[in-house]
């Protein structure tokens, strides 16, 4: 699809889905026209740095999966963007996103999300094959980049992340919910006041 034909149906979509939507709260010096103008110059960057690349067989986009836990009662369920594989047989499974910054080593590395997915690939028919694991991310800097990251995961990184899994799930059974103060959506929660009152609780005798 041609760049420009891409640019149009962003710039449609934005306009109606944001323009004169009053439940839309911008940052500090953003419209919605500046995000406007900056979601067409990402798409170009993308656009730019994407080239075509026949080695690359795409197997599915937006792959919904489950799979399961030994011990645990519930699955585990999510989607994964793109999977792809390439001349070797190898699966690559990338995730888009879009971020503020260029991630540093250790979030690449340590990223559970990255290792939930290849528990799914594992699970549903690659387990015998080499897993990578790639992150496409187009980042929100004033002259908008487009970084990849290759990744690997470990059985110990496997392990580390079922060990989680199982005791986040023995907190739930246990009726244990620890507010999550630390997320990038914590400056515009509607919970926030209800997190606050939850830690003051034991202090103030409530």
């Amino acid at each position: 699809m041609p760049l420009k034909d891409l640019q149009r149906i962003f710039e449609m979509q934005w306009r109606e889905t944001a323009e004169d939507n009053s439940e839309i709260r911008y940052a500090n010096g953003k419209d919605f026209q500046s995000y406007l103008m900056k979601g067409i110059d990402m798409l170009s960057t993308w656009y730019s740095k994407m080239a075509e690349d026949d080695s690359f067989h795409v197997l599915s986009v937006e792959e919904a999966f489950q799979f399961t836990i030994p011990d645990l009662p519930i699955p585990i369920i999510g989607a994964m963007d793109l999977i792809e594989e390439d001349d070797s047989g190898a699966v690559i499974i990338t995730d888009w996103k879009t971020a503020g910054r260029a991630y540093s080593a250790d979030e690449v590395t340590r990223n559970q999300q990255m290792t939930m997915y290849q528990l799914a690939v594992k699970s549903n028919g690659f387990g015998d094959r080499e897993i990578l694991l790639r992150f496409d991310c187009l980042l929100k800097t004033q002259r908008p980049r487009f970084e990849q990251y290759y990744t690997v995961r470990t059985e110990i990184d496997e392990k580390r992340l079922i060990r989680k899994i199982r005791k986040v799930w023995e907190g739930i059974s246990s009726g244990i919910f620890i507010p999550n103060d630390t997320s990038w959506k914590c400056p515009t929660c509607h919970y926030r006041q209800a997190c606050d009152r939850w830690f003051l609780e034991e202090q103030e005798g409530l």
